[in-house]
């Protein structure tokens, strides 16, 4: 992760945005003052990064995907929009 002083994220401040959404690679932002840094991430990876989070708080969610993942896709049926529910 690519780190970069609080006065050098002002004066890059634009440059940051385009970096993190093309590249999906957040950066650190140094706060040498207060000892307090933050991280700049894209708008689609803290989504993301909330999705997973809350699929995390589920109880039982992450075996079920990780046991889904491991079932061959010839057990699958298709998706059919005109099945009834």
């Amino acid at each position: 992760m690519t780190a970069i002083t609080a006065q050098k994220a002002y004066e890059k401040f634009f440059q940051l945005l385009s970096d993190v959404n093309d590249s999906s690679t957040p950066i650190i932002i140094v706060n040498d003052d207060e000892n307090k840094n933050a991280v700049l991430v894209s708008e689609d990876d803290w989504n993301s990064l909330q999705e997973t989070l809350y699929l995390y708080s589920i109880p039982g969610m992450v075996e079920s995907i990780i046991k889904a993942g491991k079932e061959p896709l010839s057990e699958y049926t298709p998706y059919d929009p005109n099945e009834e529910w």
